[in-house]
């Protein structure tokens, strides 16, 4: 199997106790998260070798992520400890429906330090997927730091995959910077994208040409999610809608990261010579494990502990 290695921020969710309008005391549990980091845990649950690359404070947060990523089964050799900044932190509130909002203490956050000199050494010499998402464009220097990570990985012959997984309230203006997102993006293999990141990060374009943008770019295969319909595989050859199962969420939080999570395991598998994206009958069938792994963590409070198993999935095959 091609291993899985996941770059980005690990965090700690916080996650209200409340849903929808409940005017009950509230309380906030931790739960162990972070987009790539999730990720990470998702491939490493549906046993692929997985490896985290991040830096946490030097904390009680930070201790606790690592030994829940060690749970799982990830690699954490790629994630360094800092005393220069804390752990960073995200507040969840759920509405009745398990859409969630978050409220993230971050920046200063020890994720946004890390730098290339971090990297393991030979990380990239084997054949890998490599994932990115764009929460760590936020700042100008771990922005550097995550392009120069996607170019080495593309030079080295990995597979690039990038979730643009927006939080505008991540950036200083209050919004994504579209541009240095695209560029992210355009760095990529293997695209994920939401129906309405799509419409923000396509301007004045329409879907088509953004779309026809990217896969000229160089992208091989996107991916358009809408929270519970349809998929969109989109690619050179590639036109395909994927209904997922149909179930009632609890909390949203992790549903994109074991979709994708879920599709990179699938492609471990199966292996990433240089014509992994033309074939359209695996990458279908990927999708739609995918979206059981998808189905399954909505339906589970928190992120790493409602990521999905094998048998998980297989007991949403017929739903």
């Amino acid at each position: 199997m091609t291993p899985v290695i996941a770059f980005g921020e690990a965090l700690v969710d916080m996650l209200s106790s409340r849903l929808g309008d409940d005017t009950g005391q509230e309380t906030f549990t931790p739960y162990a998260g972070g987009a790539p980091a999730n990720v990470a845990v998702a491939c490493a649950r549906l046993n692929v070798p997985s490896q985290f690359l991040g830096m946490v404070g030097d904390d009680t947060f930070g201790h606790f992520l690592i030994r829940e990523l060690k749970s799982h089964g990830v690699d954490t050799q790629g994630v360094v400890l800092t005393k220069e900044a804390r752990t960073a932190l995200a507040f969840v509130s759920r509405d009745s429906s398990g859409e969630r909002t978050f409220d993230f203490y971050r920046p200063p956050a020890a994720d946004l330090l890390y730098r290339l000199e971090h990297l393991p050494q030979g990380v990239f010499e084997q054949p890998a997927i490599v994932h990115l998402c764009s929460n760590s464009l936020t700042d100008p220097e771990i922005a550097d730091t995550t392009l120069a990570i996607a170019a080495m990985a593309k030079r080295a012959g990995c597979l690039v995959s990038v979730d643009a997984n927006l939080r505008h309230n991540l950036w200083a203006e209050g919004s994504a910077d579209v541009w240095r997102v695209t560029e992210l993006l355009d760095c990529a293999d293997l695209v994920k994208v939401s129906l309405e990141e799509l419409d923000y990060l396509r301007g004045g374009h329409s879907q088509e040409a953004w779309l026809s943008q990217r896969l000229a770019a160089g992208v091989k295969v996107i991916l358009i999610t809408d929270g519970p319909n349809n998929v969109v595989l989109k690619g050179v050859g590639l036109d395909h809608t994927i209904t997922p199962p149909q179930v009632t969420a609890v909390d949203t939080t992790a549903g994109g990261d074991a979709f994708i999570g879920g599709l990179l395991a699938e492609l471990s598998r199966h292996g990433i010579d240089e014509n992994w994206y033309q074939d359209s009958a695996f990458l279908t069938r990927a999708v739609e494990i995918a979206c059981r792994c998808g189905a399954h963590a909505v339906t589970r409070p928190g992120a790493y502990a409602a990521l999905p198993t094998h048998s998980d999935i297989e007991a949403l095959r017929n739903t």
